[in-house]
């Protein structure tokens, strides 16, 4: 027993050397950048001494369900990186540190607003951009301007014609736009950019009948039925580079992350044939340019973190905008602060550039836990009236109606958290 207690206790004092008295901070990070964030350890140790911090790298495919483990068995990491669309979830379950408090006011003036949005609910800030996306369009600068007309366009009738002369110019075999049909964002999109609101009654009811989602679905549907796009899947899609480079099409709405893949996989030759712009407004004379989605990671505290004060200023490390700038270099992540971009040399890539245009123009989703599952449910109903011919007006109340059953343990709570509060009143 003496020998099994000095062994204890040598082991112990050598996790305490080797801790050095330390605090340790365990943060999660997801995919590529994961990995990359270790990088950036050494020289946030060097600045505090007395933290140490460790990093647990996530594929993306497994980070939602791990998270969810984790906050079942009381055994969340202090922070993590988090899509920016998983907030409303986990600020459900009670899982977020609120960060009201600690976020001085130049991290939110720097930020971009559509951005910063996606971390508060009912008023209150639950997370801080880490990197940010968006969506625009990737083309073809040759066989637009081969297309004539104005660029880039400005409402969605003159994108439109210039999709037009290009379908006409390419042939029965070339298009204009790719627009993967089990892709939800498209839509979303335009429907952002039309006004609609998406859900109504405070997220607890669909909306997609509402005139001005119409309008946005008949104009992506009408892409399709006109010829503009081919009617393909994600799986269809052969290599979307090669088919690029081809002709095959000649512009794609995609993110921030093909700036580098466009970079490495398209052929020399054709480097300086494509380029970036805005998306376009429904109308001429509308604000320019049209709005895009909010997207990126954010970085959140979870409330039973061991030692919060430390964690927070491994964050406030990692949203500083040199360590931004250094996170784009590792990792070709936009940083979510307007001074890192500069740094960076964003700015002045042409190629980048038009992205800070658009992120000054971006819109959240609905902040709602459920809303992966309405815009998976969206996509299928859109393709329901592209493939089988569904009326739209049909498949728009069948969408409703569908929506409201997902939502329905949603308005359960919130009517019952309302009583609530009028009784105590």
């Amino acid at each position: 027993m003496a020998l099994a207690l000095l062994v204890l206790l040598g082991a112990t004092s050598c996790e305490r050397g080797e801790a050095g008295g330390r605090t340790t901070v365990r943060f999660w990070g997801f995919g590529r950048e994961g990995e990359v964030v270790r990088e950036m350890v050494p020289e946030f140790e060097a600045r505090h001494p007395d933290i140490k911090v460790e990093v647990q790298q996530v594929p993306w495919t497994a980070a939602h369900e791990k998270l969810l483990t984790a906050y079942v068995g009381d055994a969340t990491p202090d922070a993590a990186q988090l899509g920016n669309t998983w907030i409303p979830e986990f600020v459900s379950l009670h899982a977020l540190a609120r960060l009201d408090g600690r976020i001085p006011p130049e991290l939110a003036a720097d930020s971009f607003a559509g951005v910063w949005d996606t971390n508060v609910l009912d008023g209150k800030t639950w997370g801080i951009p880490w990197y940010v996306d968006t969506r625009l369009i990737f083309y073809r600068t040759d066989l637009v301007a081969a297309a004539g007309g104005p660029w880039p366009p400005r409402s969605w009738a003159e994108w439109r014609e210039t999709m037009a002369r290009i379908k006409q110019r390419g042939g029965p075999n070339r298009y204009a736009i790719l627009l993967p049909i089990d892709e939800w964002t498209q839509p979303v999109i335009f429907g952002l950019q039309a006004g609609a609101p998406l859900l109504a009654d405070g997220g607890r009811r669909g909306d997609f009948r509402d005139p001005r989602f119409r309008k946005a679905m008949a104009f992506y549907l009408d892409l399709y039925a006109s010829g503009l796009a081919p009617s393909l899947d994600l799986q269809s899609v052969a290599n979307l580079y090669q088919q690029f480079a081809e002709g095959y099409f000649a512009m794609v709405i995609t993110g921030p992350w093909n700036l580098g893949e466009f970079r490495r996989r398209l052929p020399p030759d054709k480097q300086d044939l494509w380029a970036t712009a805005p998306l376009p407004p429904p109308e001429a004379g509308m604000p320019y340019p049209g709005l895009s989605l909010a997207g990126g990671s954010s970085l959140v505290l979870f409330r039973h973190a061991r030692s919060p004060e430390a964690t927070w200023k491994w964050l406030q490390y990692l949203s500083e905008p040199a360590s931004q700038a250094r996170f784009y270099k590792l990792s070709g992540d936009l940083p979510s602060r307007r001074s890192a971009w500069p740094l960076a040399g964003l700015a002045a890539d042409p190629k980048a550039a038009p992205f800070l245009v658009q992120l000054e123009r971006a819109a959240p989703t609905p902040t709602v836990p459920e809303w992966e599952r309405i815009a998976t449910r969206m996509a299928e109903a859109a393709e329901q009236v592209m493939r089988g011919g569904r009326d739209l007006d049909k498949a728009l109340a069948a969408l409703d109606a569908d929506v409201d059953r997902i939502l329905e343990k949603r308005r359960w709570m919130l009517d019952r958290a309302e009583t609530s509060a009028e009784a105590r009143r």
